[in-house]
């Protein structure tokens, strides 16, 4: 079964429609990674998912439910990070985790949860002494209380160091080895690569490209990169490289030649190299990176056009409503149901507890 179906999305607001005819499916136990430029719709078709916004056409299913007629029963089995969160200043770490079981009827040790996350030292300091780092694992802490079905990570490494960010992907794994599915979105395409078994690349609301990295590598036409270092006199050899079968482009940087070539070019350009007097001291191969297999899918999708200029804080446009058909904006407001975010009064009512603790 699949853990996320969309069929034909479409999302319009107003004038400017956010997705455009989306169909994707991920399955159960998979990690997915959406990617796509400001202004993509990303922040928009994960809301749909949520049912925070709801589609102008089309069909999405999430767990196998209808994600607007069993919108609570989805969120229920469901653990999101969302872009732009933030947590009560006045709640210690413990508390988050606390609320956020009892928001979804499941019991919880806080202390291991925030272990796991690598904020068990800050367990009862209030959020408003945590670094924005701290913040963003307190909330993935959140996330993951009562084992949850399906992740929905949006920027899930914003604020963590290098570390931090380590600790995140054994996260993912760990939670993928579970059986959890994991949609997740984020910039740092270094961290879905380490990550993900699938790619979608989304593109002014439509996705441009679908398939492993190896498979979007391979849709590229193949190309690895050839990284020679050379020494002594280069003149035309690099224009001789450039019209060998098998090559598309080659450069050359001080004494180092960047040469981008089917598998089966490499000793074609060396033998070229070297049959024009330059010594070859060098040679390695790299494979596309992620970085390079998403400027070019983007790039060739959209001519070069920066996308709509109405954005929100991931590019989605909004038109300023709230309830249902509320745009990006409402991605922090609405995210706190599924985040389980504490309300005022729950604040208060823990503030006014602690007072009366200490009197």
């Amino acid at each position: 079964m699949a853990a996320i179906e969309l069929d034909g999305v479409t999302k319009r607001f107003g004038d400017v429609t956010a997705v455009r005819d989306l169909s994707l499916r991920v399955e159960e136990g998979e990690v997915y990674g959406f990617l796509g430029p400001n202004g993509a719709g990303k922040s928009t078709t994960i809301n749909m998912l949520l049912d925070f916004v709801r589609p102008s056409a089309g069909s999405v299913r999430v767990l196998g439910m209808d994600a607007q007629a069993d919108s609570v029963a989805v969120r229920a089995r469901t653990g999101v990070l969302p872009e732009g969160y933030d947590v009560y200043t006045r709640l210690t770490g413990r508390k988050h985790v606390e609320f956020a079981a009892r928001s979804k009827g499941v019991s919880v040790d806080p202390d291991a949860v925030l272990d796991r996350v690598g904020i068990a030292d800050a367990a009862d300091r209030r959020a408003d002494e945590y670094s924005k780092g701290m913040r963003q694992r307190l909330v993935l802490g959140m996330a993951l209380v009562g084992e949850p079905d399906l992740l929905v990570l949006d920027e899930p490494s914003s604020g963590l160091d290098p570390a931090g960010a380590k600790e995140m992907r054994d996260i993912v794994r760990e939670e993928a080895d579970r059986g959890t599915t994991i949609f997740f979105s984020s910039h740092v395409l270094g961290q879905v690569e380490a990550v993900c078994d699938r790619v979608g690349i989304l593109r002014e609301g439509e996705l441009v490209a679908e398939d492993s990295i190896e498979g979007l590598r391979d849709a590229r036409g193949g190309d690895t990169r050839l990284v020679v270092t050379v020494a002594g006199r280069v003149d035309g050899a690099v224009d001789s490289v450039r019209g060998l079968d098998g090559v598309t482009d080659a450069g050359l940087d001080g004494e180092t030649l960047t040469v981008s070539c089917s598998s089966d070019a490499k000793t074609r350009v060396i033998n070229a190299l070297e049959s024009a007097g330059v010594t070859v001291e060098d040679f390695k191969t790299e494979e596309a990176s992620l970085e390079d297999l998403f400027l070019a899918y983007t790039d060739e999708a959209s001519g070069g056009s920066d996308g709509p200029a109405a954005t929100t804080h991931d590019g989605d446009p909004t038109d300023g409503r709230a309830g249902p058909d509320a745009g990006a904006d409402s991605d922090v407001e609405a995210a706190s149901n599924a985040a389980a975010e504490p309300s005022e009064e729950d604040a208060d009512a823990e503030s006014d507890a602690d007072t009366e603790v200490r009197t």
